[in-house]
């Protein structure tokens, strides 16, 4: 048994995102997973908040604020202050047809929006912050929909801890979900595993980056290379 204490999250906040397809108050089984999860982030002392994807007019889009760009209306701008403000993102959604929900590509597109801002160091916006994904369903896809969602977070500046992932399907074809009686979910200790190792990564991994005052600025500041610094880099041939 290791002897190392569990770190503080004091002073780290954390967003989950759940795109699920069911709006409120109907219950959702992501949300499930999502209360363990946070559980254990609140309980190290993170800050943590839960937006329901579909309880918002989130207007498809790869803009900030899609009403100039033809929805008559638009919740997102109003959301981003708390996606912008957290330390830890999840997505968090449902397998569909072997593939995540659209609400979790509608979420994703938007981060996209975001992704040319620039934070105080003039480093794209979200790097520093740090990423995971939770996925439920009763059909094969974990893997699938976590990797998409991964790849899509570190794409536009996420750092991606060891184990970001967690998530539970009950028996392949239809079939009980995780909330139902008699799942096996809940009880599942592969699932409950994951979501424990994930989320203590998460903090792991936010807590070095906050202390280190982030990813260093070095060699990563679009301005700079805008006005020909190189980091080091030469592409000449003759250099080579």
């Amino acid at each position: 048994m290791t002897s190392i204490h569990a770190p503080s999250g004091r002073g780290l906040s954390a967003l989950y995102i759940n795109c699920t397809l069911k709006s409120s108050p109907e219950p959702s089984n992501t949300d499930a997973l999502i209360e363990l999860s946070r559980t254990t982030l609140e309980r190290a002392g993170v800050d943590t908040d839960v937006i329901r994807a579909v309880d918002h007019d989130i207007a498809p889009g790869i803009y900030p604020d899609m009403t100039g760009h033809g929805a008559a209306t638009d919740e997102w701008p109003a959301l981003w202050p708390r996606v912008k403000s957290a330390d830890i993102l999840v997505i968090a959604g449902p397998i569909w047809l072997g593939d995540q929900s659209s609400l979790s590509r509608r979420v994703i597109e938007r981060l996209y929006a975001h992704s040319g801002e620039l934070n105080e160091k003039g480093q794209y916006v979200f790097y520093g912050k740090v990423g995971g994904a939770i996925v439920t369903g009763n059909e094969d896809g974990i893997k699938h929909v976590a990797s998409n969602v991964l790849y899509s977070l570190q794409h536009i500046g996420y750092t991606i801890p060891p184990q970001a992932d967690a998530g539970w399907i009950g028996e392949v074809g239809p079939g009980p979900s995780y909330l139902d009686e008699g799942s096996g979910g809940p009880e599942n200790d592969f699932t409950n595993r994951n979501l424990a190792f994930m989320a203590w990564n998460l903090l792991h991994l936010a807590r070095v980056l906050t202390d280190a005052g982030g990813i260093p600025p070095y060699g990563n500041v679009p301005e700079d290379w805008d006005d020909g610094e190189r980091f080091g880099f030469d592409h000449n041939p003759e250099y080579r």
